[in-house]
C-alpha cells in the first residue's frame, strides 16, 4: 500500500511542527513547509534520521508566485497529496479595530486567508481527480467569539470556517472528506508573535491555567485523518479544561 502523502503549511513551529511529529513513522510521507530555511532543514534531517520520508519547499505563504512554483516543483511520485494541512495563520497586535495597522491586518488576511485558498486551490483539484484526499484547516475559536483587540483575526477565522464549510459542500459528490480544527488557547510561538516579539506579555496569556500544546491539536488532527473513509470529521472545538470561551478562562491565583 502506497504511504500517504501529507503536506502541511506552517510546519517549523508550533502546531504544524506538532503534526509532522505526529504523523512521522506512520506510514506517511511528509512535504514542509515554512519560511524559515534552517529550521526546514533541521526537522527534515532529524525526522528523516527517524526513517521518515520528507521534502521541504521554503516559502511564505503570501507569496503565491513562490507557492505555486514551489508545488509545481514537487518529482511526480510526490505530486500526489492525500492530504493537506493548512496551518500556516498568525496573528499580530490587539489594537482597537479603528486604531489597527492596515499593513498588519493586510499580513493576517493574506496569511490566513489568501494563503489558505490559493494553495486548496493548487492542490485539491489532483485530489479531486484522483478520487482520494483530505483537507485539513487550522482554524480558532476566534472565528466563533470574537473578542475585542482581535477583530480581524476572529474575522479571518470566521473565514476559515465559512471556507471550510463551503469546500465541503463542494466536494460533496466526492470521496474528499474537509475537517476545520478550531483551537482554544495553545502554547505556541503565536502569542510572542501576535505581541511583536514581547515574551513577558505572550506568557501572561497563558498564566494560571493549563493551556493546550501544539502536541494536543496534532492528536486531533491526527484522529481526523485517521478516521475510516466513510467517516468525516467535519469540526473539532479542541480547549483546555479551563477554558470556555475565547477569553473566559479559570485562571490560579
Amino acid at each position: 500500500m502506497k504511504a500517504k502523502t501529507i503536506l502541511i503549511t506552517g510546519a517549523t513551529s508550533g502546531i504544524g511542527e506538532a503534526c509532522a511529529r505526529r504523523f512521522a513513522g506512520q506510514g506517511t510521507r511528509l512535504i514542509l513547509n515554512g519560511r524559515n530555511t534552517a529550521k526546514l532543514d533541521e526537522l527534515r534531517r532529524e525526522l528523516e534520521a527517524a526513517g521518515s520520508e520528507v521534502r521541504t519547499l521554503p516559502f511564505d505563504v503570501r507569496d503565491r508566485e513562490a507557492m505555486s512554483s514551489a508545488v509545481a516543483s514537487l518529482p511526480e511520485d510526490w505530486s500526489e497529496v492525500d492530504v493537506l494541512i493548512n496551518n500556516a495563520g498568525l496573528s499580530l497586535g490587539d489594537d482597537k479595530e479603528y486604531e489597527g495597522s492596515l499593513e498588519e491586518w493586510d499580513t493576517v488576511i493574506d496569511t490566513n486567508v489568501r494563503a489558505l485558498l490559493a494553495m486548496t486551490r493548487l492542490v485539491v483539484p489532483g485530489m479531486v481527480e484522483r478520487g482520494r484526499g483530505h483537507i485539513v484547516n487550522i482554524g480558532s475559536i476566534a472565528g466563533d467569539t470574537p473578542y475585542g483587540g482581535g477583530g480581524v483575526y476572529c474575522a479571518s477565522k470566521a473565514a476559515v470556517k465559512a471556507l471550510s464549510d463551503s469546500l465541503r459542500i463542494d466536494l460533496v459528490d466526492t470521496p474528499l472528506r474537509v475537517t476545520n480544527v478550531k483551537p482554544g488557547k495553545v502554547e505556541t510561538h503565536f502569542s510572542v508573535t501576535r505581541y511583536h516579539g514581547d515574551q513577558a506579555r505572550a506568557d501572561a496569556v497563558y498564566e494560571g491555567f493549563e493551556p493546550l500544546r501544539g502536541e494536543d491539536v496534532a492528536e486531533v488532527v491526527y484522529f481526523a485523518v485517521s478516521a475510516p473513509d466513510h467517516v468525516q470529521i467535519a469540526e473539532v472545538l479542541v480547549m483546555p479544561t479551563a477554558q470556555a470561551t475565547s477569553t473566559l478562562c479559570a485562571r490560579k491565583k
